[in-house]
């Protein structure tokens, strides 16, 4: 089928040659992304002037125009589908040499190389500007889930993560050392969705062996994101964050909380003993009216308070009569705090 339209007066444009800018765009599953198209310079131009057009490869040696804009015309035009919708180009931009693409909703299927081209018509159609964007797509994995382990004679493991983009590494870890597991023990599965995401199920089999730590890692090497689970065999089962004991060994669980809890009781033990310390090695006290003796703390020899820090203090037991008043020192210990 001959071709005519935008296609034709592309192809015939194509052949002239500009200087090539590249670049590279990294964007998320579902987000929007801005495709920068800008001509250097920073000159203005008349829309009636400009050919601008956004494709992407299809066939060896084609193209297929994600939208384009012609002289003339008062809005852009679309001619993929799937793009319909979610390409737009701004006219106000563009009369300040910004060319750039806003792709709308993010998809696997948008990771491509993108071609910016510009002419201009006053100047018999020279191409002004050409910009290659290589656009990188993700999506977050799930954090996976490890169940199991089954009671055969082996144990048996299955990781599961779901809707993650690009394609993942999958690694059982020994958590005890960091090692990698042996990949034979893991038998492990990548599909696309109907999302176009990825999903992964590795599943790793272990002779009977006394209970081991290890871990299911799930990487996306273009975030730099690693996803891993921990999950005891044998005697406890578990996930990231709390293992759960056997219930054929009993109920408890231990967790994050638990942690808390314990300090708590231990710091009533420790008030309650020093309570207990202080009551028995201190005279107990009692008001006896007006003309009981007083104790009082003295310190002598001091002539500010900054120097007490210094001294080692004493605690004189004071008794007032009628007539005089009479000090027994004792020796007063330093605690630790107390040392300069």
């Amino acid at each position: 089928m001959p071709l005519r339209g935008p296609e034709l007066l592309l192809l015939l444009l194509c052949g002239l040659r500009a200087e090539i800018q590249e670049q590279e765009v990294r964007a998320m599953v579902g987000s929007d992304v801005q495709l920068s198209c800008v001509y250097p310079e920073g000159n203005s131009f008349d829309l009636n002037d400009l050919y601008v057009y956004w494709q992407i490869p299809d066939k060896p040696n084609t193209y297929s125009v994600v939208t384009y804009y012609l002289s003339g015309n008062n809005s852009a035009g679309h001619s993929d589908n799937h793009y319909k919708g979610r390409a737009q180009l701004s006219l106000d931009s563009m009369k300040r040499g910004d060319f750039s693409l806003h792709l709308r909703n993010i998809t696997p299927q948008d990771e491509q190389k993108f071609n910016c081209l510009v002419f201009r018509k006053s100047l018999e159609l020279k191409k002004i500007l050409e910009v290659v964007v290589t656009l990188h797509v993700a999506a977050n994995y799930s954090m996976p889930v490890v169940s199991g382990p089954s009671q055969d004679e082996e144990f048996t493991l299955t990781c599961t993560s779901t809707n993650g983009y690009p394609r993942p590494n999958v690694y059982w870890i020994n958590r005890t050392d960091n090692s990698l597991l042996d990949p034979a023990l893991q038998n492990s599965t990548v599909s696309l969705n109907e999302r176009g995401l990825y999903d992964v199920v590795s599943i790793l089999r272990l002779g009977r062996t006394p209970s081991v730590n290890v871990g299911c890692c799930i990487e996306n090497v273009l975030l730099h994101q690693n996803l891993t689970v921990s999950s005891w065999t044998g005697m406890f089962t578990g996930t990231k964050d709390s293992f759960t004991e056997n219930p054929a060994d009993g109920t408890r669980e231990w967790g994050g909380g638990a942690v808390p809890s314990i300090l708590a009781v231990l710091a009533v033990v420790v008030a309650v003993a020093t309570g207990w310390l202080c009551r028995s090695r201190c005279p107990s006290r009692s008001y006896a009216g007006a003309q009981a003796s007083r104790p009082e703390v003295e310190v002598t020899g001091v002539s500010s308070p900054s120097v007490f820090t210094n001294l080692s203090p004493e605690i004189s037991l004071c008794l007032q009569s009628e007539s005089e008043l009479t000090c027994h020192p004792r020796p007063l210990p330093l605690s630790s705090q107390e040392h300069v």
